[in-house]
Order: structure tokens, then sequence, then C-alpha cells
């Protein structure tokens, strides 16, 4: 059997070194129109300020090696053009020659990945402006770091990468303004965790500016940067990193089907339209597995899986790819920031009733040294329970906690399951009930009828509602949610006859832990309308960025 194999980085070298393991006859053939195979594109933009020394360690792999190991002839700089599915032939380009020649396959692996988008900017032809996607990219921004005085630098897009790369260019002494279209950064977290995000971006050194764009850049390092909201910012160096878009171009122009969301169309066995034709990686489209509606995740780790299923399956070991969750992390200076599954966002595009929950445990028993405070959302569906999607900010102890959720969401967990979870427990590294097993007690002592439980942003439809602090004097001088009436907790029992029983009342405290216990008080002691403010006071001051 004869392999083809179109873009050789995660997806496309995965592919070729599982076919290999899993069949030594047949020959595989990997095309890559660029001058690399299989570099750590994650790893990118932690070369510019010196965190990953050597540029080489970026290259996993090289074609040599490949073929010295998995005997995978690896072509760079050669292009296909076309594939003819009737003939099962490729039209392929030298680039290095211009020299076209035809390539017949068996079966074929399209693993083209994506393209950045670049916005519409004026002025974009500049030097200073550039894209950050690969190894080319990074080594025109080093070149321009080293033969440019670079003193400011712009970042167009608030996403995954933007973020990274401007915490990097700031380790340089680089003065960052980090521009993005719309309201928050890192849009899978949700606008109070985002909060946090940006909190520590501006303790950080970055200069952010939300709800603008780039209108034209004037000048070409040093020049200026025109934003739509008239403010003009001085820079040496723009890069821009808004998102990209699945290269479909080839699939597209064969006949194959195109799905929805604009990626590739695949079965569960990866297997496009054409049954000798299978896709992997940014350019194809999935479902979410817990939406079930088809999405376009463009991330290294289903990339990588989906690889070695295509491969199962042309190699005749039956596999299926389930979906993807869109489980991600990034660092941003001091604080880890993840997230698995729905936000508040898509859970209401797709009409799911849901409730979600805040907690600020510790990362490690308390009375152990070094314990840090996690920021933690919930979403669960009610009334059954099943987990729906988790955010988790902190700075340590953020990506088990995340991971374990996903597994959750990927087993069809409900948070009576993550109430029951047996998890590892020592004081250097947890807590006897984790901050997973806390997220479950919540919410089931909500869907239990215990307590009900509303977030800041939906206080203001809950009628002729007063706020009760029941935090101790001190905490409550230092800041308190306006209007709100103070009884600490400890004397709640003897004052209880000073709370009216015509209001709502809406209890909180620090986290939400005490306040809890102050609604159990106040439920048993004939109080019915009684809410517990979800994540406290903390969760207060993330909703209004305190």
């Amino acid at each position: 059997m004869k392999i083809c194999i179109i873009g050789g980085v995660a997806g496309g070298a995965t592919a070729a070194a599982r076919l290999r393991r899993l069949d030594e006859k047949s020959e595989i053939i990997l095309f890559e129109r660029g001058d690399y195979i299989s570099f750590a594109n994650c790893g990118l933009p932690y070369h510019l300020s010196g965190r990953i020394k050597e540029r080489d360690s970026l290259l996993l792999q090289t074609p040599e090696g490949f073929w010295s190991r998995f005997r995978v002839e690896v072509r760079l700089g050669n292009e296909v053009l076309a594939i003819d599915t009737q003939r099962k032939r490729l039209k392929v380009k030298n680039l290095k020659d211009g020299a076209e020649y035809a390539e017949s396959y068996d079966t074929l692996i399209l693993s083209p990945g994506a393209y950045p988008f670049v916005p519409p900017i004026e002025g974009k032809d500049a030097s200073m402006f550039m894209s950050f996607r690969d190894i080319p990219d990074m080594d025109a921004v080093m070149a321009r770091l080293e033969n440019h005085p670079v003193r400011e630098a712009v970042i167009i897009g608030g996403g995954f990468i933007g973020v990274e790369i401007a915490e990097n260019l700031i380790a340089r002494g680089i003065k960052i303004h980090l521009v993005e279209m719309l309201g928050q950064v890192m849009m899978p977290f949700d606008p109070e965790m985002a909060g946090i995000i940006q909190a520590e971006l501006t303790r950080g050194g970055v200069c952010l500016h939300l709800s603008d764009s780039v209108k034209r850049i004037v000048g070409d390092g040093p020049g200026k940067v025109i934003l739509n909201s008239g403010t003009e910012l001085t820079a040496e160096l723009v890069i821009s990193v808004v998102g990209v878009r699945p290269d479909v171009k080839l699939a597209k122009e064969a006949g194959l089907k195109i799905g929805a969301t604009g990626g590739i169309a695949v079965d569960a066995g990866m297997r496009t339209s054409d049954p000798h034709i299978f896709a992997v990686g940014d350019a194809v489209e999935t479902t979410h597995l817990v939406a079930g509606t088809p999405v376009l995740l463009p991330l290294a780790g289903p990339a990588n899986k989906q690889a070695r299923i295509a491969a199962d399956n042309i190699c005749g070991l039956a596999s299926g790819y389930r979906g993807v969750l869109g489980t991600a992390i990034v660092k941003v200076f001091d604080l880890q920031a993840a997230v698995t599954g729905l936000n508040e966002r898509t859970a209401k595009r797709n009409n799911l009733a849901y409730q979600a929950i805040h907690l600020h445990p510790l990362s490690h028993a308390g009375y152990y040294p070094g314990a840090a405070q996690i920021s933690l959302k919930l979403l669960f569906e009610v009334p059954g329970g099943r987990v729906l999607g988790a955010q988790c900010i902190g700075t340590d102890g953020v990506d088990k906690r995340i991971d374990v959720i996903a597994s959750a969401l990927q087993a069809g967990m409900t948070v009576y399951d993550l109430e029951r979870l047996d998890l590892s427990y020592a004081p250097p590294f947890g807590s006897a009930k984790d901050p997973v097993n806390m997220a479950g007690f919540v919410g089931g002592n909500i869907l239990r009828g215990l307590v009900e439980s509303v977030t800041y942003d939906r206080t203001e439809t809950i009628e002729n509602s007063l706020f009760l602090d029941v935090r101790t004097i001190e905490e409550f001088d230092k800041g308190s949610i306006p209007h709100a009436i103070h009884i600490p907790l400890d004397e709640l029992r003897q004052r209880i006859h000073e709370l009216p029983q015509d209001r709502h009342l809406i209890l909180y405290c620090r986290s939400g832990i005490r306040s809890y216990a102050a609604v159990r008080i106040l439920k048993q002691s004939g109080f019915e309308r009684l809410s517990n403010l979800s994540g406290g006071y903390l969760t207060y001051c993330h909703y209004t960025a305190k």
C-alpha cells in the first residue's frame, strides 16, 4: 500500500510515525510545503524571551531522522497543488526549482492545518507588521528584535498566543500594548474569570486596549498604530494573532465535503467523504463532546489523537474519535489559567439549562506552607447534574483540577460523581476534600434543595432583595457590596430577629462557605426567600473588576 500525507507538523508527522509502527511494508511519503516538519509550534512564544534558549530544541524531527527511524520519505518544500480523486493522483510542485510532477496514492491523509487570519488594516505591508504561526514567523520576529531597537510593540489579538507573546516580550523589557476588539481577553473564559487574567496582565505591565481594534499603521519601525477609538500608539513591532482559518482549499477543489463550520467533514474514523482520503488536525470539523455540535478547535492535542486514529483505521484497527472538549491551559505571568468544556456563552447558545458556581479553595492543605488560592468555576446541567464545563485560575494546582474535570466530562459524570471521586491526598499536594470534590459538594447541595445559589450578574433579577454580609467586622470594614447589611455568622442566631422576613436575602461571605452555613441556619429558622452568592465577595470583585 502507498500512503501519502499532506502536511508534516503535528497531525501529519504523528500519523506517519503511527502508520510505520503498525505497518512495516507500506510506502509512506510525507509532503510539506515548508522547510520544517514536526516542530513544536506551542513552544514558539517562549523562544522570544529566551525561556526556551535553543531554537533547534523546537525542531522535534528532521527528514533524515524520520527516514532513519520510520522509513518515511519526507519531501520538504513540496506543495501539493491538486488532488485527482478519480485517478488517485496528486499534482505536486517542487518549490525549490518550480518543477511539477504527479504522485499516485492508495490512501491519502490530509493534515494541511490552518493559516493565520490577517485583519484588513491599512498599512499592514509595513515590515514591522508580522504574523506568528510557524518557525519562519518566529525567525522573522527574532530577527526584528535583534536587528532593530524595539522599545514598544503592539500585539493584535487577546487569545492564548497573544497573551503568551505579550508575557515573553515583556521579559525582554519591551513595552506591550495588547489590542483586542472584544470586551475581554481569552474568550473561552467567562467575563468575570477573564477579569482575573486581565488584572494579572496589567500587573505584569501589559497595556490592555479592549473593545478596540487597529485601523491603520503609519510609518515603519518606529511607526504609529492608530486604533479605531482614535488612540495612537508608538511601536517598532506589530504582531497579529487574531485567529486562524482552516486550510481547506485542496479539499474543496477535490470535491470533499466541507462541514457547517468550514472544516473538512470526517466520520469517527477520520475518513472524509472520499473513502480513500482521511483528514486530521486544525482543518477538520469535529464534534463537541458536551454540546454534541460541530466545532473547529485548532489545538495540538486533538490533532495528535486524530492522527493516531486515522492511522489505526488505515491499518485495519477499528478506532473512533469521540470529539473534543477544548481543554486548554495558559501561563500568564504568575498565573495558570485553564478551561475545559462549555462556558456560559456556549451553554446558552446550545439552549442548555445550567447552573454556574464559583469556589475559591486552596491548592493544598492550608496548614502546609505554600498553599495558594484557586478560583474555580463549574457549570452543570439542571436538574440532572451533568457536568458541562469548568474554568480554573491560580498560581498552583490548576492543571490537575482541570484535567480531573476534563476526565469527568469525557465520562459524562455528574456533580454527584465529583463528590465521590477518590483523589490523591497528602498535605503538600492537596486537601482531604479536594477542590474538585468541593465543587461536587456545592453542586450536590443545590440540586438536593439545601441551598439556592445565585451568581452576582443575576442578582438584579431577584425582586425585593437585600444583601446580608456574614463576614467579620474587620472584613466588612475593608469593603462590602453597596447597601449590604452586616451580621457576622457567629452572631447570626442571637440577632436573627433583626432580619426582615419580607425581603429576599442574598447572603455572602468571602468565598461562599460561611454564607452557606448562614443560609442553612436561616432556612431552618423559617426564612424562605434565601440565596447564597456564588463565590462570595471574591467573585463579586471579579464581576465588578475591583
